[in-house]
């Protein structure tokens, strides 16, 4: 036995204890109740028939909102508000040959955000449909 134990039996009287007390907790884990009748069976519930879903008529779709245009001069700060808009920004795109997207639709934090940035022409209030 270690010297330093035999000096200090509370210490060896401690371990030896714990030592018991994690072997009885680990055992008690590994036991598994033992059923001595088999399990019931269920019997088969009867078939339910449902009914035919009523049939949904689409809802019309909402008219387009107009844009509050970015008028008068644009300022060159804002306020760190959350409250998005949908901007239309124009791309700088131009085709010639065949038709191509000159703006697309961006979500800015406000509407303050999106006419600090000189290519947006409007915006919409919440957020833009897709991200």
């Amino acid at each position: 036995m270690n010297r330093f134990l035999s000096q200090r039996p509370g210490i060896a009287r401690a371990r030896a204890l714990a030592l018991a007390c994690g072997l009885a907790l680990l055992s008690s884990c590994a036991r598994t109740p033992v059923a001595d009748a088999p399990a019931p069976v269920a019997e088969a519930p009867a078939p339910v028939v449902a009914a035919p879903a009523p049939v949904a008529t689409p809802a019309p779709a909402p008219a387009p909102v107009a844009d509050t245009a970015c008028t008068g001069p644009r300022t060159k700060m804002c306020t760190r508000d959350y409250n998005p808009v949908c901007a239309t920004r124009d791309t700088g795109i131009r085709c010639i040959t065949a038709p191509c997207p000159s703006s697309e639709r961006k979500t800015f934090s406000s509407a303050c955000s999106a006419c600090l940035d000189p290519h947006v022409s409007g915006w919409t209030p919440g957020a833009c449909p897709g991200g």
